[in-house]
C-alpha cells in the first residue's frame, strides 16, 4: 500500500491523539500511524488518570504552560466530547514541618504558573474533608481546579472526531524506516506499506528518540521511568478515598499517592524507578510493598482484601527534564511531541493545540468548513435509570444481556465500541471502551464472552482474536463455545 497525506503523526497516545483532533478542524489530509492494535496502549494505558492542577512544573517550563492551559481546555472539552471528568480538587498533605516547607512553596509556584484557588488547609480541615486520612497530617495544599478522568477514553474521544471529520487511523502500523531527500522526510515505511507526506510528526511516546534517529535527528534520549499501582474494588472507596490524595513531592516524582478513579475504584501509587528497557512493565514484591508502606503514611488502614489487580506504567522521561516540543533542528519537516511524562495526560489539548499552530502555518492551511464537533453518542448502561435502560432494549435487545456482571455491561455496548470510529479489536480494546473486564473478577466472567462477539463482529475465527499487543493471540480448546471455559 501506498498512501498520499499533509500529515503523518507517529503515536497513537493521548498526545497524538490529541494532536489528530487539533488539525482535523482545517483542510488537510492528517494520518495516524500506531504500531499496537489499539490507540492509548502505551503509557495512556497506565497512568494515574489525574488532571493536576498545575503547581508542580518548574516555572516558565513547557510543562507549567501545557499543564494550566491543558486543564483549562479540558473544562470545555468535558461537554463537546462527552469526557468522563470528575472536577474533584486534590491535596498535597504534609507529615512535618519540612513537608510543609514544601508544601509552601509548591503554593508559590502554583500561583507563579497561574493556578486559581490554591489554598494552605491545616490538618483539622483535610481531615474534616477526608475523615480516613492520617491524624499525623499536620496541613497541605488545597487545589480546587485538578481532576481525575478516564485517560484512554479520552485519548478515543479524540480519535473518533477526528475520524469522523477525516482523518485516518492505522493500527498494527509500525514504522521501520524513512525515505529521506535533501534532508527532509519524503515519506515512511511501516508494516502496512509507505506513507507519503508533507510534515511528520514524533508522538511516539517511549520510542519518540528511537522514531527521531530513525530520522536524522539524535538531539534527545528518552529514559523509561517505571511506577507500579495497587487498584482496588469500589467497595473500597468508603475506607479510603473519593478524591486525589499526593504526599510532599520528591525530585522524581510526585510521591505514592492514594487517588480515586472516575468509575469509582481506589488506587495506590505510583513509584518512581528509572530503567533502560522500554518494554518491562512487570510489577515486583518489592514494589508492592513499597507502595503499601509509603501509601499507610497518608491512610494507616488500607483494605488490602480489596485489591483486585496490580499493575505498572511507564512515563517518557527526556534528558532535558521537560517536555520537547516543535520543529526538529535536523530534519526541517519533521516536529517533535516528545518527552511526554506528567502532566502530560493534563497538557494533552494544549500540546494538540501548538502543535497544531506549527504544522498550520508550516502548510498554510484553512480552517475545515465542514468540521463537526463532538463525537457519536454514548449509550451507558451502568449508569442510566430504568426508563433509560428499557429505552436502550427497546431499540436493541443487545441492551438486555449483560455480559460483565461486575461493571453491569451489556452485549450492545459492547458492539457498539466494536463499530464506532476507531473501535476496539482487541479484548482490552473492549475494555478500555467500556470497562467489560476492569470489575472485581478481572474478565473472568466475561472474557470469552467478550471474545466470542469480537469474533462474530469482526467475522474471524476465535483462535484469532488477540488480547491486545501483537503477541497476544489467545489460544482455546478446540472444543470452545459461547459461554465456555478459555
Amino acid at each position: 500500500m501506498s498512501k498520499k497525506a499533509d500529515v503523518v503523526i507517529i503515536g497513537g497516545g493521548i498526545t497524538g491523539c490529541a494532536i489528530l483532533y487539533q488539525l482535523a478542524k482545517y483542510d488537510l489530509k492528517c494520518v495516524l500511524l500506531e504500531k499496537e492494535p489499539d490507540i492509548a496502549a502505551g503509557t495512556t494505558k497506565a497512568n494515574s488518570a489525574i488532571l493536576h492542577a498545575g503547581f508542580d512544573a518548574k516555572p516558565g517550563s513547557l510543562k507549567a504552560k501545557m499543564n494550566v492551559k491543558g486543564n483549562a481546555l479540558y473544562h470545555d472539552l468535558k461537554d463537546e466530547l462527552d469526557l468522563d471528568i470528575k472536577w474533584t480538587g486534590s491535596v498535597v498533605a504534609a507529615t512535618t514541618e519540612v513537608e510543609m516547607t514544601t508544601v509552601k512553596e509548591l503554593l508559590e509556584r502554583g500561583r507563579g504558573n497561574g493556578v486559581t484557588g490554591l489554598e494552605i488547609w491545616d490538618g483539622d480541615k483535610i481531615r474534616e474533608h477526608y475523615p480516613t486520612l492520617s491524624p499525623d497530617i499536620k496541613g497541605g495544599l488545597w487545589a480546587p481546579t485538578a481532576g481525575i478522568c478516564c485517560p484512554f477514553g479520552t485519548a478515543i474521544a479524540f480519535a473518533e472526531n477526528a475520524v469522523m471529520n477525516g482523518a485516518e487511523i492505522y493500527r498494527d502500523c509500525g514504522v521501520t524506516s524513512f525515505n529521506i531527500s535533501d534532508g527532509r522526510i519524503v515519506s515512511v515505511e511501516t508494516a502496512k506499506g509507505c506513507f507519503k507526506a508533507k510534515v511528520f510528526i514524533n508522538a511516539a511516546g517511549l520510542r519518540a528518540d528511537d522514531i527521531a534517529r530513525l530520522a536524522g535527528d539524535d538531539s534527545f534520549n528518552i529514559k523509561p521511568r517505571k511506577g507500579e499501582y495497587i487498584l482496588f474494588d469500589k467497595s473500597a472507596a468508603q475506607q479510603m478515598t473519593d478524591g486525589i490524595i499526593f504526599p510532599a513531592p520528591s525530585k522524581n516524582s510526585k510521591g505514592i499517592l492514594v487517588c480515586a478513579t472516575f468509575d469509582g475504584n481506589v488506587f495506590i501509587g505510583p513509584d518512581a524507578n528509572d530503567q533502560d528497557d522500554k518494554e518491562n512493565t512487570k510489577v515486583t514484591y518489592e514494589g508492592m510493598d513499597g507502595l503499601m508502606a509509603a501509601a499507610r503514611k497518608l491512610l494507616p488502614e488500607i483494605p488490602v482484601r480489596s485489591a483486585i489487580t496490580e499493575f505498572a506504567g511507564l512515563r517518557a522521561v527526556s534528558d532535558n527534564g521537560d517536555f520537547i516540543l516543535g520543529k526538529s533542528d535536523k530534519v526541517p519537516n519533521l516536529v517533535h511531541a516528545a518527552g511526554i511524562q506528567s502532566p502530560g495526560l493534563t497538557s494533552a489539548p494544549a500540546i494538540g493545540e501548538y502543535i497544531a499552530d506549527i504544522v498550520v502555518k508550516e502548510l498554510e492551511a484553512e480552517p475545515n468548513t465542514d468540521y463537526v464537533s463532538g463525537r457519536p453518542a454514548r449509550n451507558v448502561f451502568h449508569t442510566a435509570d430504568n426508563a433509560q435502560r428499557a429505552a436502550m432494549i427497546a431499540k436493541n435487545p443487545l441492551y438486555g444481556r449483560v455480559i460483565c456482571r461486575c461493571e453491569t455491561i451489556t452485549e450492545g455496548e459492547i458492539v457498539d465500541a466494536i463499530k464506532r470510529p476507531c473501535g476496539a479489536t482487541t479484548v482490552d480494546g473492549v475494555k478500555r471502551r467500556t470497562r467489560a473486564g476492569m470489575g472485581r473478577c478481572q474478565g473472568g466472567f466475561c472474557g470469552p464472552k467478550v471474545i466470542h462477539i469480537l469474533a462474530r463482529e469482526l467475522h474471524i475465527p476465535v483462535s484469532e482474536v488477540r488480547k491486545d499487543r501483537l503477541d497476544g493471540v489467545m489460544y482455546y480448546d478446540k472444543d470452545w463455545k459461547d459461554g465456555g471455559n478459555v
